[in-house]
């Protein structure tokens, strides 16, 4: 089906006829098609055609109905979303000057319509006729939840501002939108501009053959000779892991922490290029004034009216507790590195910051004779495909095939999602390695929402899962098979999860389908709930098979990774604590209107002293990189990865209490219910019923204290 999304995209002008963005209707976006040129003049087309659907909408003569107010809106606006959403997208993952010129001109325009979206009082005083009309009753569950969202972010969107105060919103919401972007691109050029060459093979003593190949291959790729290592993480990380050049360790860790700070890369002419230092302190003082602007006394309060926590305080006292209970196991980790680091490699001087992943992957290795390296080569990127898609299948009721889906790569994967009796339910694109032009990290993202459209058809769902693996390489001549690490394996479980959550949903109102309109802190229960598949024996000896031998992942091997799951977890958690509460306090006891200069980094070096055990270095100005708060929607949310994951384990938990039944945690009939009560279900309802429509009761941090080792 490729009907429009609206009637005046049946009718375009002779000037936009071809234009991509405009002409792919209900379906998917020739992705390769889209030129920068095609932006400007589709985006401002859209805005036109949105604004005259909100004119309409608050005309008196419309009625306040959910078909004529509801309906028609969102139609207007999800052509002005998913054409946005496309170039969006490929911002993040084919990215070029030319493409983020274009979308930067035309950035502006799109959060000013969306922010007066949110303040216009007409369009707000018409959804709040509809709520109090007798229809509202006759409205599906799903419906309501919709018109009832609509109001609470009319509210937050300044709808009640008086209209002295509205244009200074707009702007705040204006000037963070740009200053987002810029993070997100200070980030990635600072990552992308990094390049060391290694001339002398002996200075790479204890990197993987695999990952010396994949150096090789970089260092052709830019017409040089040797080894050439990148700060994209799957370059960057095995350094840190395996080299036992402890100059170059530290010659690449200081590159990486430095990024996009005042230590980091200059202009001749000395002017910073890609420091985010002030960046960060202005978009703290913006939030501050939009939160103020709203009634609320800061950010933190602000973020929380979506949310499932009620309180600032009630968040800053879980995480406290929280770091309470791991900084004891994390004295303990870091004390027994520090010992071993000393009497088995020779550091006298004491454990520094580019030999801790060193020091923990030899560590690891002697207790429990394995290491990552080893266990990578039984993860071949296509088996663990497969395995995943059978865990999917045998839980949820689903088939998953291979697609023929538009792409914007080569490299990029398509897949469609069908039910038991063969019809499509969903789509969903894999991007799955790391590249130039591309952001780093792992997500997943909307491409289209499953909603039933005027005609009582369904609009299927489709999504994105973009991750940045090592690409395969060619050793000896022949392309090798691209191999993942485990920690690989969770994160594409991990996206995966948010991606179920999108695809089987079978809510048919847009804006709570899917992931919309789930409070932000429940929105990774589904994610971190499917990583724990990744540690059952009867799940990894059907997705491994060793990619020079073929045969499968020893039970001896497996027995080791269970015993070594936890090591040094008191750390690793301790670490996402001071994250977390490093973003709250940001936005809940921070004063940026007073501060000056280094008072992000200060606030930041402060959390870290006063919960971290790992003495914090003079150089490191990892907040300049911490896209999550600066450039991707967890701004006061950091903490919800923790939130969730006290979810996720309890909701696990169902599984593993099946499993003394049935012998297996791929239950069907618990996986039946859980899609039911949490998937299929998406926003419609608020996700603390949801989680108690599955568990029967109240969610319990036990369950994550006991899989973290940390009871």
């Amino acid at each position: 089906m490729n009907t429009s999304l609206s009637p005046a995209l049946n009718n375009l002008p002779p000037a936009l006829q071809n234009n991509p963005l405009l002409t792919f209707g209900r379906g998917l976006a020739a992705y390769s098609a889209v030129k920068p040129e095609h932006i400007t003049p589709a985006i401002q087309f859209l805005l036109k055609h949105a604004q005259e659907a909100v004119d309409v909408a608050t005309d008196a003569k419309t009625p306040p109905s959910w078909d004529a107010l509801a309906e028609p809106l969102e139609d207007a606006t999800e052509a002005l979303g998913r054409s946005w959403g496309v170039i969006s997208h490929l911002n993040s993952v084919a990215d070029t000057p030319e493409l983020r010129a274009a979308y930067g001109a035309m950035l502006p325009e799109v959060t000013v319509f969306f922010s007066s979206l949110g303040q216009n009082l007409a369009l707000y005083k018409k959804f709040k006729e509809l709520s109090k009309s007798p229809e509202f009753a006759r409205l599906n569950r799903a419906q309501k939840k919709v018109i009832e969202n609509s109001l609470r972010d009319f509210r937050l969107g300044g709808a009640e501002l008086s209209d002295a105060d509205k244009p200074r919103f707009s702007a705040i919401q204006d000037e963070q939108a740009v200053l987002g972007k810029a993070f997100s691109d200070h980030v990635l050029d600072a990552t992308d501009s990094f390049v060391h060459l290694v001339g002398n093979e002996a200075d790479l003593i204890g990197l993987p053959e695999d990952v010396k190949a994949a150096a090789a291959d970089t260092a052709q790729q830019k017409g040089l000779q040797g080894w050439a290592f990148t700060l994209h993480f799957p370059s960057y990380y095995p350094v840190m892991q395996y080299c036992e050049n402890r100059a170059l360790r530290r010659l690449m860790y200081e590159a990486y922490v430095t990024r996009s700070s005042e230590l980091g890369p200059q202009f001749a002419n000395g002017k910073l290029d890609w420091d985010n230092s002030q960046n960060m302190l202005d978009q703290l003082r913006l939030r501050d004034e939009e939160a103020r602007m709203l009634g609320f006394a800061n950010f933190a309060a602000l973020s929380l009216a979506p949310k499932m926590a009620n309180t600032v305080d009630e968040v800053d006292l879980f995480l406290t507790n929280f770091a309470n209970k791991a900084k004891l196991f994390a004295q303990r980790d870091w004390d027994e590195l520090c010992q071993f680091a000393k009497t088995e490699l020779g550091l006298t001087d004491g454990v520094q910051p580019w030999d801790t992943a060193f020091a923990a992957e030899r560590l690891k290795q002697e207790r429990y004779s394995f290491s990552e390296n080893e266990l990578k080569q039984y993860f071949p990127l296509p088996k663990v495909l497969d395995g995943l898609f059978g865990v999917i299948q045998t839980l949820f009721g689903v088939k998953i095939e291979s697609a023929d889906l538009p792409t914007w790569h080569a490299d990029v994967q398509s897949f469609a999602v069908k039910d038991q009796a063969g019809k499509i339910r969903a789509y969903f694109y894999l991007d799955p390695y790391a590249r130039p032009g591309k952001r780093g990290g792992a997500w997943m993202d909307d491409a289209r929402g499953r909603r039933e459209l005027p005609n009582g058809e369904i609009q299927i769902p489709v999504a994105y899962l973009v991750c940045n693996f090592a690409p395969p390489v060619k050793v000896d001549g022949v392309l090798r098979q691209p191999t993942i690490t485990h920690d690989d394996v969770i994160t594409l479980f991990h996206e995966s999860g948010h991606g179920l959550h999108h695809l089987l949903t079978q809510v048919s109102a847009l804006g709570v389908s899917g992931i919309n309109g789930v409070e932000w802190d429940a929105v990774e229960l589904p994610s971190q709930f499917m990583e724990n598949f990744c540690w059952e024996w009867e799940v990894l000896e059907k997705m491994t098979a060793h990619v020079d031998t073929g045969k499968p992942l020893p039970r001896e091997l497996f027995d080791k990774i269970l015993a070594a799951k936890n090591f040094q977890n008191g750390l690793m958690t301790l670490r996402q604590i001071v994250m977390s509460l490093t973003d709250w306090r940001l936005h809940s006891h921070f004063d940026p209107k007073n501060a000056q200069g280094q008072a992000v980094l200060d606030l930041s070096r402060k959390m870290a002293a006063e919960f971290n055990v790992i003495p914090q270095p003079e150089i490191s100005r990892w907040i300049n990189t911490f896209s999550h708060i600066f450039a991707g929607g967890y701004a006061a949310g950091y903490y919800s990865y923790k939130w969730a994951e006290v979810l996720s384990a309890d909701a696990y938990s169902a599984f593993e209490e099946a499993a003394k039944l049935t012998g297996s945690v791929l239950d069907p009939k618990t996986g039946s219910r859980y899609r039911e009560e949490i998937l299929e279900v998406g926003g419609s309802r608020p996700a603390a019923e949801s989680f108690k429509a599955f568990r029967g009761r109240e969610p319990s941090i036990d369950a994550l204290l006991r899989h973290g080792g940390l009871a």
